[in-house]
């Protein structure tokens, strides 16, 4: 049995629709055994699928193949993610969970919304 890589990406639950699925192979954010692939390219067992999902890149062995989408526990059976790329995943979570600020714990009062709008005619005026 062969399925297109969209359908399967699909049916592996890495995107939420198939249409998403496509526009990624397309856009060049999936490769097949290193090679960049078309939409419509089988893809079959014991392949290595590259896929940039964000700023997180999966690389995953095609286990089984499905054009059908069930539950989650079925998708985590079509493959397996190697460990080298579930150890980069998990340290560009931390850099990115670094690197984000919190946000304000409180609305600007009136006097730093006064300072906000001086600062914005700065520049747009």
């Amino acid at each position: 049995m062969t399925v297109r890589i969209d359908k399967w990406l699909w049916a592996a639950r890495f995107f939420k629709t198939r249409k998403l699925a496509s526009e990624a192979v397309s856009g060049g954010h999936v490769h097949i055994n290193g090679i960049r692939v078309k939409p419509a390219r089988a893809v079959n067992i014991g392949d290595e699928v590259i896929i940039t999902k964000g700023i997180y890149k999966f690389t995953v062995e095609v286990l089984a193949v499905s054009d059908k989408r069930g539950s989650a526990l079925i998708a985590q059976q079509l493959y397996s993610e190697t460990e080298q790329s579930q150890k980069a995943r998990e340290m560009t979570a931390l850099q990115y969970k670094n690197q984000t600020q919190p946000a304000p714990a409180k609305r600007p009062d009136k006097r730093e919304r006064g300072k906000i709008i001086r600062f914005k005619n700065k520049f747009y005026t």
